[in-house]
């Protein structure tokens, strides 16, 4: 048996040459399917897709060219080569079938060789262009998970001189991605959360406190509250955190990479920004970033979740309880209220990434304080500056 080739679907309106095709390029090995018009040729196309089409101009109902425009205006098919067979010899109905989107023309009455050799040839082209497209989507993928690698190294450089915040960049990048895709279709951001910012939001995430690396041990380690000289410069983390990543876009030339880095310098910048002004650069409602809106609340959430220096972890229903109704350091209305009512709607899913993402020693403390009733004391010494 000869091995198969490829599958060529063969569309014309005359049954002699349907069958002429049909078994020349069988005994060559080559599936084939036939139409006898237009529009069956179309919807046998959308139920299976052939790897070449022979195609006729002169059919009712449908020419070719109408068929071949409907073909390439699919994204989904428009990489089927499309070889024009007609009796037409003027050259303006050839330049108008590679206009249409043609690879090839060939006239009747045909030869069989000739149309042999061009199948195989366009066939031969297809696959070039296929390995291609994947060898570009494998280099592709490298590239972004070396992006990301280096992304998430990053973020690392910041936990490590923050040591107690853990798994802290896992659980925000998540609780992120929760509110973007919670909030994509919500009015107020039409438009704005596709696929393509909800990943740079994800993948940016980690980068919100790179600018920890700029304050000093005796401040970001310190267990209890901060003096007021002390919050001051613990707030400059967030300025910190733009520049290095201003410094490091002022060196790209890649407008992926510029999206990606802008949406990553808005979050560093933005993350402590209240909705009502009374965050750390005085920014409030719109003119707060998107990213650093989101990021707000997942990293106030996460504080609350987690231990720290200087404080103790506080449960998920404790903490809920903190960002809807206030404590007296953190109140709803810091937050942008689409994304705390995101967040209402989302309080099991934050839940569930708390709990599979936590910490050796905020769940041992959340043990202990539960079984000794702690966990309904709120801290009265510490800043919430995490």
């Amino acid at each position: 048996m000869t091995e198969q080739k490829g599958t060529v679907l063969i569309v014309d309106d005359t049954p002699a040459n349907l069958q002429l095709l049909e078994s020349i390029l069988h005994a060559q090995g080559y599936a084939v399917r036939a139409a006898i018009s237009g529009p069956m040729a179309l919807k046998a196309i959308r139920i299976q897709s052939p790897d070449l089409i022979l195609l006729d101009i002169n059919m009712p109902e449908m020419n070719g060219f109408e068929v071949c425009r409907a073909l390439k205006a699919d994204p989904q098919f428009v990489g089927i080569p499309v070889i024009f067979v007609s009796a037409a010899v003027d050259t303006a109905d050839k330049l108008r079938a590679f206009e249409e989107g043609g690879v090839d023309y060939v006239t009747k009455p045909f030869q069989p060789l000739e149309v042999l050799a061009r199948v195989a040839t366009h066939l031969e082209l297809k696959r070039h262009r296929n390995h291609l497209e994947e060898l570009v989507q494998d280099r592709t993928r490298e590239l972004l998970l070396t992006q990301d690698a280096v992304i998430y190294g990053l973020g690392i450089l910041a936990e490590y001189r923050d040591p107690e915040t853990g798994l802290h960049i896992k659980r925000t990048q998540l609780y992120v991605k929760l509110l973007a895709e919670q909030l994509r279709h919500h009015a107020s951001f039409q438009g704005y959360f596709d696929d393509t910012t909800i990943r740079l939001l994800y993948h940016s995430a980690p980068l919100h406190d790179i600018g920890k690396v700029g304050v000093p041990d005796h401040i970001l380690l310190k267990p209890g509250k901060l003096t007021e000289a002390e919050f001051e410069q613990m707030k400059q983390h967030a300025v910190y955190g733009r520049e290095v990543i201003d410094r490091i876009a002022a060196g790209m030339h890649d407008d992926s990479a510029a999206s990606f880095l802008r949406l990553a310098g808005d979050c560093a910048y933005s993350h402590h920004e209240c909705w009502n002004g009374t965050g750390y650069n005085g920014l409030s409602g719109d003119a707060i970033p998107v990213a650093g809106r989101l990021m707000a609340l997942a990293d106030i959430y996460d504080a609350l979740t987690s231990k720290r220096v200087y404080k103790p972890a506080f449960s998920h229903e404790r903490t809920v309880e903190i960002i809807t109704e206030g404590d007296g350091r953190t109140v709803p209305e810091q937050f942008d209220p689409a994304v705390l009512q995101a967040f209402m709607d989302l309080q099991g899913s934050f839940k569930q990434i708390s709990n599979a993402y936590r910490d050796e020693d905020t769940a041992s403390h959340l043990s202990r304080s539960a079984a000794s009733g702690l966990l309904s004391e709120t801290d009265k010494n510490g800043a919430c500056h995490a």
